[in-house]
Order: structure tokens, then sequence, then C-alpha cells
């Protein structure tokens, strides 16, 4: 009776383990592997309901101007479908790793070759920053235009990866680009009917292809792809002046962000701190709620709104 009771047990336990190692992996057919949220999230949303499983390198609330890949990051990648990388400082590391992939098996996709790049600029007020040569801002999924171009040629590189789903695959990305397209014309319109044309950001401004797109004035402590946390007093002073001058009525900080500056100059102003999402990361909560590239801009089209009026 004791061993039957303990037979019975161990089939349970195995039916357990197997159902929950089929719940745990995903038997895809195909992999991509992206190194950031914007490239994950758009190929995550293209792929939806196929055999493609789709992975990000960069761990959730983390910065991706510390990442540094693991021997299985590596391994993974070259024995992926689909790379897909930004470019840009950020991503520096994966020169040493595209030597040894084979691109016969591995399509390696870097995104800021479907786009025109823009150069790190200084606007006034900000803390510069020294380089050796020239720099592009990598932030260009921020202009929702630059987003729907990425899509569209990621959407023909997947199809070429999985001949059976071309039609979900289809579907999927103009399903996807349908929501950009209204998000694009909810901050057009913002833009054309508000009062001010200008933002103020307490903190980094990964943002010069959203301004750029919809003809927005900028003010930051530090560009885009700065590594700086700690602002002058000069460049507080200035930020603190331009807010006051202005009247602007909401100073932003962007994601994953310690707030200080913003903080310090709304306690100077007593202007609003708000956070705008420039999309390169999220928390691990919000990883794990499904949250989207599109979730986020709808956040900010709040925000802007709030702003700029």
């Amino acid at each position: 009776m004791k061993n039957n009771k303990i037979r019975i047990l161990v089939i349970l336990l195995c039916v357990l383990l197997f159902s929950g190692c089929g719940k745990e992996e995903k038997n895809a057919k195909y992999n991509i592997i992206a190194t950031n949220f914007p490239g994950y999230d758009f190929a995550r949303a293209i792929a939806k309901d196929t055999d493609i499983n789709v992975e990000m390198l960069l761990k959730p609330g983390s910065e991706i101007h510390h990442f540094e890949p693991t021997p299985k990051d590596i391994i993974n990648i070259q024995k992926s479908d689909i790379f897909i990388y930004v470019g840009g400082e950020s991503d520096a590391w994966i020169d040493d790793v595209l030597k040894d992939i084979d691109t016969s098996k591995t399509k390696v996709i870097k995104l800021m070759d479907y786009v025109e790049v823009l150069e790190e600029e200084i606007v006034e007020g900000m803390e510069s920053a020294e380089h050796e040569h020239e720099e592009y801002d990598e932030h260009i999924w921020t202009s929702p235009k630059n987003a729907i171009t990425i899509i569209k040629k990621l959407t023909q590189e997947i199809k070429n990866i999985d001949n059976d789903e071309i039609s979900k695959i289809e579907s999927n990305s103009n399903k996807y680009i349908e929501e950009i397209e209204t998000i694009d014309k909810n901050i057009q319109d913002i833009v054309s009917n508000s009062k001010r044309k200008e933002i103020v950001f307490g903190d980094r401004f990964p943002l010069r292809y959203f301004v750029k797109q919809y003809g927005l004035k900028y003010f930051a402590a530090f560009p885009g792809c700065s590594e700086q946390t700690e602002a002058s007093a000069k460049t507080i002073a200035f930020l603190i002046k331009k807010v006051k001058d202005d009247n602007i009525p909401v100073i932003f900080h962007i994601e994953l962000s310690n707030k200080k500056i913003a903080e310090t100059i709304s306690s100077e102003t007593g202007a609003k701190v708000l956070e705008f999402h420039s999309v390169h990361n999220i928390s691990q909560k919000d990883f794990d709620d499904g949250i989207t590239y599109t979730d986020l801009m709808k956040k900010n089209i709040d925000v802007l709104r709030e702003a700029l009026n």
C-alpha cells in the first residue's frame, strides 16, 4: 500500500514537472534576440502568436550604457535567427561579438541603418561632454515616424525567416503601425494647438528625434547619451531661470532617473515634476505586465499636453 502511494506521488510529480516545463519553455521554430526594449517590443509585436520567440538582452530596470553581455548571452546571439541591435556608443561591445557570428545563419540588424541619424548636440545651458569622435544620438525610436519605418523593415526581415506565418506577421505589423500612426496624429494635434513649443528636462535628453519631428524647442541638463547624473550649479541655475522666465509649468525627468535635478528645479520654481519616457528600457514590473512602446507613448501624450498648455 505504501509502495503504491509512493508510485502515485512519483507519477504526479513527474506530471507536474513536465507540465511546468511546457509552460516555461516556448517550443519556437525561430529565435530573435534584441539588445534593448524598443527592438524587443517591435519584434515581439510583429511576431505575436507565431512560432517565433523574442528575447531582450538588457535586464529590465537597468541602464544600457553599463550593459555587459554574459557568455550565455553571446552564445544565444550566435544561435539566434535574427539579432537586433541599435548601434551607437552603447552598443560598442557588439563589434567584437559580430566577428564570431555566422551571418549565413544569423541575420544581424543594426537599427540605426534604417533611419537618418542625428548627431548629439549641446544646447544653451547644457553640460558639455568631451568625445574623441563624432557621436550620434541612438534614441531613434523616440520619433514615431522612425518607429514606423523600423517596424516596416523589421517586418520584411521577420517574414524572411518564417515563410509559414507571413499573413500573421503582416497583420500584426499593420495593427501596430496603425496604433503608432494614431499616437503620431495625437501628438501632432497637441503641438499644433498648444501655446508653448518648448520643453525643459532636468535630466538627460534622449529625445532629439522626437522634438525634431514635432518642431519643439528644448533645454536640458545633459545630452541624450551622457552618463552624467550630477549637474553643475551653473547648469541648474540656467534651467531654473529658463523655467521662471518662460513660465514653464512642467519640468521633466526620464524613466529610471533619480529625479534629483528635476526636483531641485521644481523646488525653486514651482514647476510640476513629471516623467517623459524615452522607452529605452522599462521596469521589471512593466516588463512582467507586458507594457509596450505604444503604452508608454500614450502616457507621454498626457504629460506633453500638460507641459505645453
